[in-house]
């Protein structure tokens, strides 16, 4: 008999072999035709609707670091000591002192922020002191200038000294500063501290000599150079890469978070407003969601809380979509239902998030809104009820949230959801009722593998024309993966989606909005892929998905063209998937074409209706390989490329690269 190790690799050497056979016959149905021209008109004068501006957007989530150690530019992992070990992410360190650091609750106790860290200090001639190795490591660059800050009081009678200092990974130091002016009140010190060379690593060290002892709170260490150069602000590489895509919406805060894995533990958006040392601390409910990538340390502090959502998505010209608990924890954990005689509360939470959004000064939510900075409104219109439950427990709480906001903001879209699945009993029962009531959007959710996304570019086109309109809230092509967190989002991965997008494109009389889930992971710090942007602490990368998604944002148009082959839209007839779309402010026709094959697919369109100058270009986004991915040491392996192209007459002939995704913009004259 085989040897049991022997056996088992062997299967897995033919399970490799059969996942890529399939996925070649998949991607590969190459026409009897061979190289023969297909033939395309686009109808350029004709056009189907208007495509929404919100048509692309991105889904953020506090999954995978997103906000704490992502987005949100905070280098100091539990700042303010209230992590459920208040220790966490923090080392005792001496040089030649000794000392003891205890945790202490504020006498009377602060609800908000309860904790802060008394550092017993012996060290008349040495040091004692504490020290943060941030959100897996500090990244700092040389050169550059990081803000330090801190809450601090001494005991009387204590001569204590402190000094901070960046340090590497062997305890060198790369940057520092000295505290002074410590007196037996609580005060806030800051100083900057510039880092003398580059590190990923580095970690934050707090010394102190003297005798006595130190309270400390809100120890906090910030880059000058954040988004806009706002003090306490949100991280510049990050913000550009999504910003970059011109995102028509940004939804936010999620996703699961938003139903949390019990409803004490669910997304409270009051908690994350005003002053950031007054926004309560919780437990990030990814932290021990995935069991074989469990992070204990995951917290969710705040410091990214709605107002921040809203300016972001202010500062990137995209519609702000707050999705809010309906009374309702994830389903797929605690499962909590509030009675629907205490729903009132949360409805009133988003009766009270539409006047923080939009109220005048003289409201009390508006005027907490004036008070963080911003005194226009933020002019939300849409919102959304519950993230992705379901069945009657959801219908039921969906109905009363869609009464009151009807009668009291009628101005306001309201955005409903379909469940988990983009298929079965649930998502067909969830979409029987809500066709009996009357929400803006219906939020369609499918993680599902290549195969189905290519499969499925037709699943719009027979969706009722005048009825409720998708949203595509979240998608992903879920392919092979390989150890690196990067590998999931292979060529595949994205090829896939691409053909499907064809198909929101050409439906946007049915199709609103859409987002790919998630956006955001660290590559040391992930729960969850694949995802649509990568980063580590100092890198950000954008992923293949991420290049289709731009492609298609970047241009979107406001006019759907139809693209016929043979009088009928292409989607998926030899292997080519199509669809276009005009902007009348710029004179531009953008024609999309997906070719899924292995072979080379010469094309030749027409475009009809309108002058077009000679001159165009072709933006393509290829590679040999359909398991190749973009990782944080090779950002660039699957990248965007422009070629000019040129109209013969009235005629345009390209031959499509195996594999590739193509945008081609042509000019043209009304």
């Amino acid at each position: 008999m085989m040897p049991l190790q022997k056996l088992l690799l062997n299967i897995n050497r033919m399970r490799k072999t059969l996942v890529i056979c399939m996925a070649s016959l998949i991607i590969s149905a190459v026409s009897l035709s061979g190289q023969q021209s297909a033939d395309i008109s686009v109808l350029a004068n004709k056009p189907v609707c208007d495509i929404q501006p919100t048509m692309w957007g991105v889904f953020f989530e506090d999954i995978n670091f997103a906000a704490d150690g992502g987005i949100y530019a905070e280098l100091i992992k539990n700042r303010s000591f209230e992590f459920t070990l208040p220790l966490m992410g923090w080392d005792e360190v001496s040089q030649n002192g000794s000392g003891r650091l205890l945790p202490t609750f504020y006498s009377p106790a602060d609800d908000i922020n309860p904790h802060f860290l008394t550092v017993v200090v012996d060290a008349p001639a040495g040091t004692f002191g504490l020290m943060n190795d941030g959100f897996r490591g500090i990244g700092v660059r040389n050169g550059n200038s990081y803000n330090f800050s801190v809450n601090a009081r001494i005991s009387e009678n204590s001569g204590i000294k402190m000094k901070v200092d960046l340090i590497d990974p062997k305890g060198g130091v790369i940057g520092g500063t000295e505290i002074i002016g410590l007196t037996t009140q609580w005060s806030k010190f800051q100083s900057v501290i510039t880092a003398s060379r580059t590190e990923s690593m580095a970690k934050l060290r707090v010394l102190f000599s003297g005798k006595g002892s130190v309270d400390l709170d809100m120890v906090s260490l910030f880059p000058t150079d954040t988004w806009k150069n706002r003090p306490g602000g949100l991280r510049r590489d990050i913000v550009e890469k999504i910003a970059d895509m011109r995102p028509g919406f940004v939804r936010f805060p999620g996703g699961c978070i938003v139903e949390g894995r019990n409803l004490t533990n669910r997304y409270q958006w009051k908690t994350t407003v005003g002053p950031v040392e007054e926004r309560k601390l919780i437990i990030n409910r990814w932290n021990m969601e995935m069991q074989n990538h469990q992070t204990p340390d995951y917290f969710q502090s705040f410091g990214m809380g709605f107002f921040e959502y809203f300016q972001l998505a202010e500062d990137i010209g995209a519609e702000p979509l707050p999705i809010l608990n309906c009374g309702m924890s994830c389903q797929f954990n605690a499962g909590e239902v509030v009675p629907m005689t205490e729903i009132g509360q949360y409805i009133q939470d988003a009766l009270d998030l539409i006047e923080f959004a939009n109220g005048s000064a003289t409201t009390p939510w508006g005027k907490v809104r004036v008070s963080m900075g911003h005194p226009a409104p933020f002019n939300l219109k849409f919102i959304g009820v519950g993230n992705e439950q379901w069945d009657e427990q959801y219908i039921e709480r969906y109905r009363e949230f869609e009464k009151v906001l009807h009668q009291r903001h009628p101005e306001i879209k309201i955005v409903s959801g379909a469940g988990p699945s983009p298929s079965g009993k649930l998502f067909d029962y969830a979409w029987s009722e809500l066709k009996k009531l009357s929400p803006a959007l219906i939020d369609e959710h499918y993680y599902m593998p290549p195969s189905w996304f290519m499969k499925n570019a037709t699943r719009y086109d027979n969706y009722d024309r005048n009825g409720i309109k998708v949203f595509a809230g979240e998608y992903a092509a879920h392919s092979r993966e390989a150890e690196a967190p990067e590998s999931r989002n292979s060529w595949l991965s994205a090829l896939a989606e691409a053909a499907f997008m064809t198909g929101l494109d050409r439906n946007a009389a049915v199709v609103n909005m859409a987002s790919y889930a998630p956006l955001l992971a660290h590559v040391d710090a992930w729960q969850w892929r694949p995802d649509l942007i990568w980063f580590d602490n100092l890198n950000c990368i954008g992923t293949p998905n991420y290049y289709v998604q731009k492609m298609f944002s970047t241009h979107k148009g406001n006019k759907e063209i139809p693209v016929l082959n043979a009088g009928k839209p292409l989607t998926g007839t030899d292997s080519l998937y199509a669809s276009a779309s005009s902007d009348g402010s710029t004179g531009e026709l953008y024609i999309k074409l997906v070719n899924t094959s292995r072979s080379a697919k010469p094309v030749r369109m027409a475009p009809e209706g309108y002058s077009f100058q000679k001159m165009g270009v072709i933006e393509i986004l290829t590679s040999a390989g359909l398991y190749d991915y973009n990782t944080i040491e090779k950002p660039k392996l699957i990248y965007p490329v422009e070629k000019q192209i040129s109209m013969e007459g009235k005629k345009l002939s390209v031959t499509l690269d195996p594999w590739s995704v193509n945008v081609i913009v042509l000019k043209y004259k009304k």
